[in-house]
């Protein structure tokens, strides 16, 4: 597998999995205007990362490359304990990370191409702050008494997790009272594949 990521984007989620499962993978690190440039476009017409590649076939779209790649390992536990629920215990926290926490990244990272005048993209980015702080509210529940946000063991969750605290910091998102998430943090950061990752994009 070669996986497609640029340094501190969303596939620094599948970057982490792939070193928590133990898989032989290539690293292709890989700028905004190589994302924009035909060779790239064949593998994702939207043209951003990450992109999963095995052999002559392409997969996009984070979550799906996370669930992917934690089924080429099993034995992981990366989607759970093996039972149903537990499996959707996981998608749940992806699925939210994904499509909300995400989401609302996005209007802040890209409020130019959404609103014209400075004084609306102030206000959409002041509003998804906002937004954010209620979303990592219940992250930040979820994980009181807990290590990871599925159980006792990590998840491909919290790998997304990990990536989108990382943003909360740069943005200065008011999260630093949420002291589960804080521990949260400080656990991944600690974590032997997760410094592998970050080292191999350069992030530390």
């Amino acid at each position: 597998m070669r996986l497609y990521t640029m340094p501190g984007a969303c596939s620094l989620a599948g970057h982490i999995v792939l070193e928590w499962a133990g898989l032989p993978y290539e690293l292709e690190i890989v700028t905004r205007e190589q994302i924009k440039q035909p060779a790239f476009l064949a593998l994702n017409p939207v043209g951003s990362v990450p992109v999963l590649t095995e052999g002559d076939w392409s997969l996009t779209q984070n979550a799906a490359i996370l669930e992917y790649i934690a089924e080429q390992a099993p034995e992981s536990g990366l989607l759970g304990d093996g039972s149903a629920r537990s499996r959707a215990e996981v998608r749940r926290w992806v699925g939210f990370i994904n499509s909300d926490v995400h989401k609302t990244f996005g209007a802040i990272f890209g409020a130019q191409s959404l609103v014209a005048s400075d004084d609306a993209q102030a206000e959409l980015r002041a509003n998804s702050a906002k937004k954010l702080v209620t979303l990592f509210g219940i992250l930040d529940k979820q994980l009181d008494g807990s290590p990871y946000l599925a159980g006792s063991a990590p998840s491909i969750a919290d790998a997304y997790l990990f990536v989108v605290l990382r943003w909360a910091r740069a943005k200065e998102i008011a999260i630093g009272s949420m002291s589960n998430l804080s521990t949260f943090f400080d656990r991944m950061r600690a974590d032997e594949h997760v410094k592998a990752a970050m080292k191999a994009e350069g992030l530390e």
